[in-house]
């Protein structure tokens, strides 16, 4: 394929669509090729999809001081991420060019879970921007049920038994991050972020008009994706891939913002319960052989791992990497 296709994912609402086989392909076929896909039939709206914009441009837009109070910790991986705070994790390249606020699955203070694993908890909610907790977790919500519906095109298109990928979302490990990329100088070295594969089960985003996202293809070419209005741009991540023995494919990609303007973004990562141990659902491709890997395990390792002072182990998963 070598191209980022359109679908409109309207029919994978209902198995009984007439056109629900079609569009399970047409997701299959993307997935398999490029691991890329724009969607539309979301029911989404673009106000909805605005909103949340607004929300993390006011996000950004609080002072350097107080964005400090509210880092992120080693201890708690959520909150703000100042500007050139992280290099590639190998440790690799300059810092990337963005400041993020990262957020979880926001679970109560007094959630079950928390006693099962220590990385679940409240997310910390800017008091600068009081109406930022609601706008994300609708947005939120919403996207949880674009990414059950695509885990459903998906259990069908791998001859799965039906919920045996949704259900691993129960009580999930699904974060977001949102972005704030300044414009680099035409001819600045770096990336907004540098060259990755996504190490989640999938990724849904609403590209930021200003672009600057780019995709790798096979021959090694980077493109934009082409997005309608109101729609996502949708990848695998690298759970996907091992799930479907590498059938799916986790692509690399990257931010360069050569726009001249702030780009803004704000990527949902689906990701399954702490408990949940990755590893194929199918007989793999010839060739394909990863371990399994320990969903909360991995969390924990990732985000260790973002921190330049530390190293991984041997017990570090090989996730995210941009080998074949």
């Amino acid at each position: 394929m070598g191209r980022i296709p359109t679908i409109d994912i309207t029919p994978l609402s209902d198995k009984g669509h007439p056109g629900y086989d079609l569009t399970v392909r047409q997701v299959m076929d993307a997935c398999a090729d490029i691991g890329f896909l724009s969607i539309s039939g979301t029911e989404i709206s673009p106000d909805t999809i605005q909103r949340m914009r607004t929300c993390v441009q006011a996000i950004f837009e609080i002072d350097e001081d107080a964005k400090w109070e509210q880092a992120i910790t080693r201890e708690n991986y959520r909150g703000f991420i100042p500007l050139g705070f992280f290099t590639p994790n190998d440790g690799s390249g300059t810092a990337d060019k963005y400041e993020g606020y990262k957020l979880h699955y926001e679970v109560a203070n007094d959630a079950a879970i928390r006693s099962e694993c220590a990385l679940y908890g409240r997310n910390v909610w800017p008091p600068q921007v009081p109406e930022a907790q609601s706008v994300i977790l609708g947005y939120w919500s919403q996207l949880d049920r674009v990414a059950d519906t695509l885990l459903g095109a998906l259990e069908t298109g791998l001859g799965l038994p039906a919920r045996q990928l949704r259900d691993a979302f129960r009580d999930p490990m699904t974060n977001m991050t949102l972005l704030h990329y300044p414009p680099q100088a035409p001819h600045e070295d770096g990336y907004g972020i540098h060259p990755h594969k996504d190490t989640d089960a999938l990724t849904i985003i609403a590209p930021d008009p200003v672009g600057g996202l780019e995709v790798q293809t096979h021959d090694g070419d980077w493109i934009a994706p082409d997005c309608p209005p109101g729609g996502f741009v949708v990848n695998i991540g690298d759970m996907l891939e091992l799930w479907s023995g590498g059938r799916l494919k986790s692509t690399p990609h990257r931010v360069v913002n050569r726009s001249g303007r702030e780009r803004y973004s704000f990527p949902y990562f689906a990701v399954p319960r702490h408990d949940v141990i990755v590893a194929p659902l199918v007989t793999p491709l010839p060739g394909f052989d990863r371990p399994p890997v320990h969903c909360g395990h991995w969390s924990a390792e990732t985000w260790r791992t973002n921190w330049p002072d530390e190293t991984a182990k041997d017990t570090t998963p090989e996730l995210g990497t941009l080998r074949d």
